[in-house]
Order: structure tokens, then sequence, then C-alpha cells
């Protein structure tokens, strides 16, 4: 296939609204796609190449643009193998060999191609296409049914390699991809619950209630003696938390799947700034002279695989057994997150009270019924704050004044479209930033930004901030038509990509009297 065919796909979906109709687009160009070119395009459809990270920079690809060709000739073939090479260039001359290979590969290309790829290689290629909407298009390509792709996903991990298992092994090969051990599974997440009560109600009495703590997501598999740690995103950051890899290794198996959350405690056991726990994954957020000596204490809540044996299909009650008789040594016992089953509501509450007093979030009430599945599907997991929190996008920031002039100061925030489109904006904020966080704010932004204005920057959709809000009202002022009630900036989440973001649906759920 030509990579003019892809970018011509990448326009038509960009122009389109709704998932349905950017998912068909999406499916129609993997159809007419060769079997070998299936994992590149689905990539780069997504947004993203198959290695990466590339180690070029935005400087050395406009210094090498222009001159370009007046026929379209280049194949994904050919680009991937490009691509593939940047990616593997390293050591002495790698510079001089990276640049031989952009030159070559742009020159090659038409104008519209060279915009293309150099949006893909600096990651702003904004069409979109999210996780879910390229799933649908691998579901529709293939002809098994969306939940069947959404599992091998989940268990590979890999959504460019999925979707090669769907296009050319069909629903058998999709079917015999499942858990190992030492590849990463896509994580379950919790959906926002509007109280615990509600919770309660809606999940009913098969139940578990555990603290919701201010840390970062791990996942943790153990074959013999090697371990290896994950984070949400599926980073591994093995290298950077060996008391993590020691505290599993000690467990009395052979080989498991853990996930849970790990946190920086103090002294007294309460918990340390999210930004601490976060510079031992090597990033730091808005907080770059975090101690990275600190060290971080896992606690886990499910259990994915026990010594040969898969859990994933397991109810949530016979997966927590099993972790239970993992961690039966007291020695062991302290890694159990914090909860209780099948609680009434005076002990649910007791339960929350207690993570609040400890310094944490809140608690997830968790259906015990309920399988693992990858990624917010239904509410069998949902998160209980007594504040209401949301995980925006950054779409802009402006100057300050006052004491805040020269600083980057109040930023614009955006809901995550649920059909795919651009984040859609619900209001601004300038409030709960510290003096670091501005300056932080201000060194930062101007490498993330799609343009420079007298008032500020305008960003592209890159950077995650969570924001406490009292409320949302409706509003003609932003186009959600709704609007966040004294929103302010509790932290940057540099662990969740804007995929991750809350939605537009999420924002309005907080309208007073929605359902």
């Amino acid at each position: 296939m030509l990579l003019a065919e892809v970018v011509a796909a990448s326009a038509a979906v960009t122009a389109a609204r709704g998932r349905t109709a950017k998912a068909q687009l999406i499916a129609e160009a993997l159809c007419r796609a060769d079997a070998r070119e299936v994992p590149a395009i689905t990539a780069w459809l997504s947004g993203e190449t198959l290695q990466r990270r590339l180690g070029v920079g935005w400087r050395s690809l406009a210094s090498l643009t222009g001159g370009a060709a007046t026929e379209s000739t280049l194949t994904v073939a050919a680009v991937d193998a490009t691509f593939e090479e940047l990616a593997g260039s390293a050591g002495t001359g790698s510079s001089g060999r990276r640049e031989m290979l952009l030159r070559d590969v742009l020159a090659r290309a038409s104008t519209e191609e060279q915009r293309f790829l150099v949006r893909l290689i600096t990651g702003e290629l904004r069409q979109g296409a999210l996780e879910g909407v390229v799933l649908e298009a691998v579901a529709t390509a293939s002809g098994i049914p969306a939940p069947e792709v959404r599992r091998a996903f989940m268990l590979s991990g890999s959504l460019p390699a999925t979707a090669a298992t769907a296009l050319s092994g069909g629903a058998e090969a999709l079917a015999a991809v499942g858990l190992r051990v030492g590849r990463p599974v896509r994580p379950m997440l919790a959906s926002p619950g509007s109280s615990l009560n509600a919770a309660l109600a809606a999940l009913g009495p098969d139940v578990t209630v555990e603290f919701k703590l201010d840390g970062a997501r791990i996942q943790v598999h153990r074959d013999g003696e090697e371990v290896r740690v994950w984070t949400r995103t599926l980073r591994e950051v093995t290298g950077g938390v060996p008391e993590l890899v020691d505290r599993v290794r000690a467990l009395p198996c052979r080989t498991a799947v853990l996930d849970g959350e790990t946190l920086a405690l103090d002294d007294d056991g309460r918990p340390r700034a999210f930004q601490d726990t976060m510079s031992r994954f090597g990033s730091t957020g808005a907080d770059e002279d975090a101690d990275a000596g600190v060290l971080l204490s896992p606690f886990f809540f499910d259990l994915l695989h026990l010594d040969g044996r898969d859990l994933l299909d397991e109810p949530l009650d016979v997966r927590l057994d099993a972790l239970a008789g993992l961690l039966a040594d007291e020695d062991h016992a302290p890694l159990r997150m914090p909860g209780i089953r099948r609680p009434d509501a005076d002990q649910a509450a007791q339960v929350l009270e207690a993570a609040l007093d400890g310094g944490h979030e809140g608690v997830v009430v968790k259906n015990l019924t309920a399988p693992y599945a990858a990624g917010r599907r239904g509410k069998a997991w949902q998160k209980v704050k007594p504040v209401h929190t949301l995980d925006l996008v950054v779409l802009g920031a402006e100057w300050g004044y006052g004491r805040r002039t020269g600083k980057l100061s109040n930023i614009h925030l955006g809901a995550r479209d649920p059909d795919g489109g651009e984040p859609i904006m619900v209001g601004k904020t300038f409030k709960g930033m510290t003096d670091e966080l501005l300056d932080w704010q201000t060194r930062t932004f101007p490498g993330h930004a799609r343009e420079e204005t007298p008032w500020g920057v305008l960003l592209e959709p890159g950077l995650v901030v969570e924001i406490a809000v009292d409320g949302a009202q409706r509003s003609p002022r932003y186009p959600g038509g709704v609007a966040l009630r004294f929103a302010r900036v509790l932290r940057y989440r540099p662990d969740k990509t804007p995929a991750e973001a809350d939605t537009l649906e999420a924002v309005q759920a907080l309208l007073a009297g929605a359902p």
C-alpha cells in the first residue's frame, strides 16, 4: 500500500464526525492493506509509530522538510523500515545516520505526506481515532465481535498486534491469545461513582470496598526468580523499583501476575506527595526536584495468575481468595490493599472514613462477581471520593498578571470527546497553583505549543491534569454546553494520556439534577 492512501485515510478520519464513521474509514483502510502492513497502519491511524520512540525531535525535522516529491511513490513498508532503522540508531555517528534516513524518506514524500510524517514522528497527529475507535475498526474489518477483539487486546497489550492477528488469523487465532507471564495485560479501570451509597445501591451486597490510594498503578509479573514491573500505560519500570521486585520475589509462589498500586509513605505511614511517587518512574510532572531516593510501598488488590492458573475469567471473589492465600503470611499481609468484603452500609462508611483519615483519596467499590476486563467496561468498579475530581486535557494557557506576570497561569481545560474528536473545552482555572508549578508550566508549555499568541499559548493535546471541582453548570460559553464550578489544580498526571482523560459525559454527570 502506498503511504498516500494512509494519508488520505487519515484526513478522512480527521474530518469525520462520530465514532462509527471514523471506525468505518479505518476499517476500509485495514481491509485494503497487505497482512504485513496492518500493524504499521493500525499504529499510524492511532497516531503512533510501531516503534514508539524514534529519537527524532521537531527541530531535526523542520530543517529537512521542503523540496517535496511531485509523485507519491513511498510505500507503507518502506516508511516503516525507515522508522525501524531510526529507532535502532545509537552510538557514535547515530545523529548523522538519523539525519540521512530522514532526509531520504522526506525527499521521496509529497507535500501532504511530509506533513503527515512530521506530525506522526513528533506525536502530533490528531485524527480523533482513539483506542476504542480503532478497536471497533478492527472488529468491523475482521468481522469478529468487538468483545472478542477487546479481550485479545487486553491480553496482548498491543493494538497493532491484535489487528494483525484478527485480520490474518480470524476468530480462531484471536481466541488463542492468552495471558502470558512476562507480557503485561491492559488494566481494568474504575468508573467515577457519585457517592458511596449510590455505588453500594448500584452494585448490590456482593461487593468489596477497598482503599483508593493516591499512588501509581502497577502490574507485577513473576516467573521464577525473574520479576518485572509495568505502569498503567504498560511502560516497564523494573530497573527503577528494586524494592518492589524484592517484595514480590519473596512471595511463596513460582509464577504470578499481581495488580495494585504503589506509593511513597512518610515515617508515620501517611502518603507523601504524588510527585514523590512518580519521581521513581522517571517522570516527575511539575516537581523536577522530587527525591528519587524515596522508597515505594506496594499494595495489591488483584491476582490475575498464580502458579500456572489463569484467574482473569474467575469472579473477583475467587481472585481475592487466591490473593489472600498468597499473602497469608504475616510478613506479606501488609502488601494487601485494605478493605472489607460484603460490608453493610456502616462498615463501608467506616472503610471510607479510615481511608480519608489515613490521607488517602477515598475507596473503590467492586462487584465480587465480575471477571477482569480491560478499561472501563461497564461499572463493575466504582471509585468514590468526597471531592469531585476530573482528569482533563490542558488545551492552552494565558500569561498571568500582577505577581504572576511573566508566568503561564490560567489553563484551558478540555474533556475527552467520546466520539474520538479533539478534546472539548469545559473551563479554565488558575487556582491551586504553587510558584513551583507556575515555573514548571512556563518552562514546559512552549515545548507543547500548537500556536503562540500575545495572550498565551494553545497546546497540542498531550498533558493531563487532575482538577478538583465543586460541580458543573450549564453554560453556552463552551462548546460542550457545560462549565466547571470552582475548578482548582490538584496535580499533573504524567502517568495518563489524553485517551485516558475523563469524557464530556463525566463532566455533564456533575450537573445538578443529573441522573
